[in-house]
């Protein structure tokens, strides 16, 4: 538990600093959107970037590893979405929702926890996770998101804007344009690679910073009679996905594969299940700001599948190791 502490600490401590920042008012509520903005479309492509470039190519081509996580990360969403949808929550809302329960914070926390507890090797298959969520689920819930209004305005209208969504979002083209210069084994110049990782070194905090900043506007939103706050019905059974529903698939959809013959290593699969066991991505809080989705349901998700995992993460960490 000490390890995934000491991991898991600067999230919250940096959540907590854009919380108090926006509380106190040192953060102007309008000035979020604008944090947001510089990660979505500066800093996060960076590190994504640089995640693609640095990453050997034969490590994306696990196609066990591959077709293991979109499978289970399409029925996650599909699930999500299923019971999101009420009065209260529309497409929007509901498939940012599924975007937080099928889409683990694999990238700050993920990675060097992985590795610390499982060696280098564990490394490929959780960025090729990473891969999978950021190009195709990310994708498929952007489209979703778009289907609001399909009723009034048309399939027509609601697939444009669908299509629309997916191509104006930079995080898989920046991660797809990272693969194809390690493949090209292409280096840019000393002053472009030392820009792109001063953007890419800001992503991670910048964007912990600005949840905390989302968490308080909600709280003073709703304090003011602006907005109302988030049901607990409404986020606590997402991050309880994310939990336990999610890692749970992934472990029989990779035993089933690999008992029918695919070519997917138990050490592999671990690796996945422990992914999966990881709380929501921090971006997706970002996404949800930039579409319009209801974001402190969603930063209210992420907070709270992160807080549970501390204890949760362990326990799945003792069943498979």
């Amino acid at each position: 538990m000490l390890q995934i502490f000491i991991i898991t600490f600067p999230f919250f401590a940096l959540v907590l600093c854009g919380y108090l920042a926006a509380r106190r008012r040192m953060l102007p509520l309008e000035a979020i959107p604008g944090l947001n903005g510089f990660v979505l479309f500066f800093a996060l492509p960076c590190m994504l970037y640089r995640f693609g470039a640095s990453t050997p190519i034969a490590q994306l081509l696990d196609v066990g590893v591959f077709a293991t996580w979109l499978l289970c990360a399409l029925v996650t969403v599909g699930f999500t979405v299923a019971v999101s949808l009420n009065s209260r929550i529309g497409w929007n809302d509901a498939a940012f929702g599924a975007l937080v329960a099928a889409f683990p914070n694999s990238g700050f926390m993920g990675v060097p926890l992985l590795v610390a507890l499982l060696g280098t090797q564990a490394a490929g298959p959780a960025i090729l996770t990473m891969v999978v969520d950021m190009i195709v689920t990310t994708s498929l819930c952007i489209a979703l998101s778009r289907l609001d209004g399909a009723d009034t305005h048309g399939a027509a209208k609601a697939l444009k804007n669908a299509l629309k969504g997916v191509l104006t979002n930079p995080m898989p083209w920046s991660i797809l344009l990272g693969a194809l210069v390690s493949v090209l084994g292409w280096t840019p110049p000393k002053p472009v690679a030392q820009t792109i990782g001063l953007l890419a070194d800001a992503a991670s905090p910048v964007a912990l910073f600005t949840i905390g900043a989302v968490l308080a506007r909600s709280q003073m939103l709703a304090a003011a009679g602006h907005a109302k706050a988030p049901l607990l019905r409404d986020y606590v059974p997402v991050a309880l996905f994310k939990l336990f529903l999610h890692p749970l698939l992934v472990l029989l959809v990779g035993v089933g594969l690999i008992s029918a013959g695919v070519a997917l290593s138990r050490f592999a699969l671990t690796v996945m299940v422990l992914t999966a066991a990881l709380p929501s991505a921090s971006n997706v809080s970002l996404l949800a700001e930039r579409f319009g989705a209801d974001n402190g349901r969603i930063a209210r998700i992420i907070l709270v599948s992160t807080s549970a995992a501390f204890v949760t993460f362990s326990l799945a960490v003792s069943l498979m190791l």
